[in-house]
């Protein structure tokens, strides 16, 4: 008698959650969600770079490490600090810091319609870089596992070095043993890049010549 009235009590237990989630799930109102909100296409810094943010040491804290998504934030967050709104005072745009010269070379002239687009601007990321990676199939394959200048040489740094000087920039910086340098208006480098992105997984990127956003 005592086992069946447990067992009608657990399975009144077990009905009574059911039927709170489902009127829980029915209460919650999704229409503030958008997809091209920047809340929800920002993602966090990597784990080098949260005392620039905090540094009074958090709690906790979500890493994304070594993954592509980690690679794309960490340039992102160089970059921009994450911001997708930013115009700097060389005219170069959003998160990324394109310039307009490479947005047309992936298939974007509306620049305008680019800053407000976050979600458009990470399509931009990936095929610049897919587009970055064929340029540089060569000498990946001929440099990658090197050192030059006390750095080694990975994909991920080349990539990241692409996105700052240009590929062919990179490859003069690669083919000349480190001797042909550039830095932008800022007076960032090669070298800075191709060390401080050493190590990403960026395997998930496809190689593409005619890569468009």
């Amino acid at each position: 008698m005592k086992s069946n009235l447990f067992k009608t009590s657990l399975l009144l237990v077990v009905l009574l959650g059911v039927t709170m989630g489902f009127s829980l799930e029915k209460t919650v109102d999704l229409s503030k969600y958008l997809i091209n909100n920047l809340e929800l296409c920002y993602q966090v810094p990597n784990k080098d770079e949260v005392h620039l943010l905090h540094p009074e040491e958090p709690s906790y804290y979500i890493f994304l490490e070594k993954s592509y998504i980690g690679f794309k934030e960490a340039i992102g967050f160089k970059e921009s600090r994450g911001d997708y709104s930013i115009i700097n005072i060389y005219g170069y745009l959003g998160k990324y810091q394109f310039g307009k010269e490479t947005l047309k070379l992936i298939g974007i002239k509306d620049t305008k319609g680019f800053i407000d687009n976050t979600c458009l601007q990470e399509q931009a990321f990936s095929a610049n870089t897919s587009r970055n990676k064929w340029i540089l199939r060569r000498d990946i394959r001929r440099f990658q596992g090197t050192y030059i200048g006390g750095i080694k040489i990975t994909e991920s740094g080349m990539l990241a070095a692409a996105h700052l000087a240009g590929p062919g920039n990179v490859k003069k910086y690669l083919r000349s043993g480190g001797t042909i340098e550039f830095a932008d208006a800022f007076g960032t480098s090669i070298k800075y890049y191709l060390k401080k992105f050493s190590g990403y997984d960026t395997s998930f990127i496809v190689a593409n010549k005619k890569a468009k956003a």
